[in-house]
């Protein structure tokens, strides 16, 4: 299951770094998968949709900080746990019930981000 980040989000950034995906970005800012990855070439959204990894794409949040589910691996193969969870100071990084995947999936997205 991915991650998600709430309404609470007070915009404090803290997240962002700990991403080894750079799967987390600030409100307002498009995205694309081969943002802090090894993507090239084109790729499989969750959705089946296929895209070029350098393909920018709207945000999904404008107000707050948000994660690309596309990216989110749950820190499966890097740490523990979710490290944004970990950092956030307001308990607002959660697992996503819009994208249950399994441990190996996860890892396998993980292997197709840092190839």
């Amino acid at each position: 299951m991915a991650i998600k980040i709430t309404d609470e989000c007070i915009n404090c950034g803290a997240c962002e770094p700990e991403c080894p995906n750079n799967a987390i970005y600030e409100g307002g800012v498009e995205w694309a998968m081969a943002d802090g990855t090894s993507l090239t070439g084109s790729f499989t959204l969750l959705d089946g949709t296929v895209v070029e990894a350098k393909q920018r794409f709207a945000p999904i949040s404008v107000d707050t900080y948000y994660i690309t589910p596309n990216k989110c691996t749950e820190c499966q193969g890097f740490h523990e746990e979710p490290q944004c969870a970990a950092v956030c100071p307001v308990d607002c990084c959660v697992p996503d019930e819009l994208y249950e995947e399994t441990v190996e999936a996860l890892l396998a997205k993980k292997a197709s981000l840092h190839i």
